[in-house]
């Protein structure tokens, strides 16, 4: 059975940064496309990086300044980097795995992931 486990949420001060994990348990295969997904209160859940099973990443144009994404296999997590954070990035921060996506060229939709974890708060108080 799949399983996602975000870590790596809290509070922090505008300016400041955050790394959240994305911990990947129990996917027979080695290679996956991983999407990390956000909701705010009263908003729509926005998609906002992601890193194909080939490893080719795309995050949205609205935080490419400030967010990264990267992996590292040997302990089967993908990390979304937040720096220079602000108040407007507060929302509950899933990830998303998808065994169909290999290349990302843009953000893709809710409807190709097929796992995803319970979410982390990120909260960004001004």
């Amino acid at each position: 059975q799949v399983q996602l486990a975000e870590l790596g949420g809290g509070s922090v001060q505008a300016g400041g940064s955050l790394r959240l994990s994305c911990v990947v348990s129990g996917y027979r295969y080695n290679s996956y496309c991983i999407g990390w997904f956000r909701q705010a209160p009263g908003k729509e859940r926005e998609g906002v990086a992601a890193i194909g099973a080939d490893d080719s990443t795309f995050v949205i144009y609205s935080v490419r300044d400030r967010f990264s994404i990267s992996r590292d296999n040997a302990e089967n997590t993908v990390y979304l980097e937040m720096k220079n954070m602000k108040p407007e990035d507060t929302a509950m921060y899933f990830c998303a795995l998808s065994g169909r996506v290999n290349n990302v060229k843009n953000m893709p939709g809710s409807s190709f992931f097929d796992s995803w974890g319970q979410g982390t708060q990120v909260t960004v108080s001004s």
